[in-house]
């Protein structure tokens, strides 16, 4: 069985930075697309970040230029790091991983195949 952990939420004040990390078996990690999404209470799950196998990032628009999604394959550990936090970051955020993703598509949930239990993430003052 896949398992994906993440670690690195935390409670921050606005303007403050946090680095999510994700353990990935390595297979995973160079065979996958890898992705963040966040659920707020009440809301539905969205995506965040991905990057593919060729290592072309991407993001929504609500995270563009504050965050910054990498893999580091020594580790086997997948990377958000989030900058200039703002009040509506705050969220529970969540590592997957699909075989298939791209510009068209990377923000469907169901594209991907393994999902971690989720790291929570609070901006406030």
């Amino acid at each position: 069985q896949v398992r994906l952990a993440e670690s690195g939420g935390g409670s921050v004040q606005p303007g403050r930075s946090l680095r999510l990390s994700c353990a990935v078996p390595d297979y995973i990690l160079s065979g996958y697309c890898m992705a963040w999404f966040r659920q707020a209470p009440g809301k539905a799950r969205e995506a965040v970040a991905a990057i593919d196998l060729r290592g072309s990032q991407l993001y929504s628009d609500s995270v563009k230029d504050r965050f910054t999604i990498s893999k580091d394959f020594p580790e086997s550990v997948h990377y958000l790091q989030m900058n200039n936090l703002k009040f509506e970051d705050t969220a529970m955020y969540y590592c997957a991983a699909g075989q298939y993703c791209s510009r068209d598509y990377w923000e469907l949930v169901r594209i991907y195949d393994y999902w971690g239990q989720g790291t929570q993430v609070t901006v406030s003052s």
